[in-house]
């Protein structure tokens, strides 16, 4: 029975991976256009591309970003200068596209754009702080598909659009996490929209990543610092250190999954590059609640002032 068990395993094993191995055979020429190129993700993406032939469309924010990608890259590659956030820009960007890849229509969007404020508790933030970082993450992404939509229909291309592991396990707060929650959301409506087009969309979910939160902690009202208190504060810098010590420097782990979704007969619909993403907060996001808040709250700092549990408060009645 076992042995039977362990055949089969192994025969969809075998199955799935030469399912995934299979790679389209017409991407060479096919154009494909990717935000946020000036550095990280979005730098390497379009090298990686623009060496296996593909005309790659880089959106950097900088003059400076995108001459030093054109540098690195061949003459195909074509540099676009674009804020996300400024939609008579993403407009004048994707008329820019239209000219620019005709009837052939556009492969790939890949939307890699973001920022990072800090990963601090919400009452440490200010409302400028999440505005900031969902227009960058969601807003603007949302607005570059919107624009771009219609040259994808036209190619029957891809879709990619990262979010991230914290999509899927909100672990603190601040609007990074709810962002990247919005990705997912829209992400997973735009799939099934564009299923019947022959527009495929997938989700890249990266690990940890790093930040800073000592500006945000030296601007708090007193009575918030004393709320939480000191050793709160260096708790939560320890613990973002730790977090972000798990963190693999070999991002062309993301940008193969990236590269994978754009040239794979069947790619997935969701990738999940990093072994933190893999083994702690996916299978972490599938726990009941009171199971994955215990586990969080379990690791988390401890303010100062807070407030005595039921079972505690129920005692001292007593």
């Amino acid at each position: 029975m076992w042995l039977l068990v362990l055949v089969v395993f192994l025969l969809l094993f075998l199955y799935r991976w030469y399912r995934q191995s299979m790679i389209l055979d017409n991407i060479t020429g096919k154009y494909v256009f990717i935000t946020g190129c000036d550095t990280g993700f979005g730098n390497l993406l379009a090298k990686q591309l623009d060496k296996r032939g593909m005309k790659v469309l880089a959106a950097c924010l900088t003059e400076d970003g995108a001459e030093n990608l054109k540098k690195e890259t061949s003459s195909r590659l074509q540099t676009i200068i674009l804020d996300v956030t400024d939609s008579k820009i993403v407009s004048s960007a994707a008329e820019r596209v239209s000219k620019i890849v005709g009837n052939e229509g556009l492969w790939g969007l890949v939307n890699n754009a973001g920022c990072i404020n800090a990963f601090t508790p919400n009452e440490w933030q200010k409302k400028e702080d999440f505005v900031k970082v969902i227009n960058v993450n969601l807003i603007g992404m949302i607005d570059v598909t919107l624009h771009l939509l219609p040259l994808v229909r036209k190619a029957q291309g891809r879709i990619v659009n990262v979010s991230s592991a914290l999509g899927r396990l909100a672990i603190v707060g601040g609007a990074y996490c709810m962002s990247k929650y919005g990705v997912e959301a829209f992400s997973d409506t735009l799939r099934r929209e564009l299923r019947d087009f022959g527009v495929k969309v997938s989700i890249i979910e990266p690990g940890a990543f790093q930040t800073t939160i000592k500006q945000l902690w030296e601007n708090l009202p007193t009575e918030v610092k004393e709320s939480y208190g000191q050793q709160y504060y260096e708790q939560t810098v320890k613990a973002l250190h730790a977090l972000f010590g798990t963190a693999s420097p070999k991002i062309y782990k993301v940008t193969n999954c990236m590269e994978h979704a754009l040239t794979a007969v069947y790619p997935w619909t969701r990738y999940s590059p990093g072994w933190d993403a893999k083994l702690i907060y996916l299978p972490v996001s599938y726990l009941p609640t009171v199971l994955s808040d215990y586990w969080l709250r379990r690791f988390a700092p401890k303010p100062a002032h807070k407030v005595a549990s039921t079972e505690q408060s129920r005692a001292k009645c007593g």
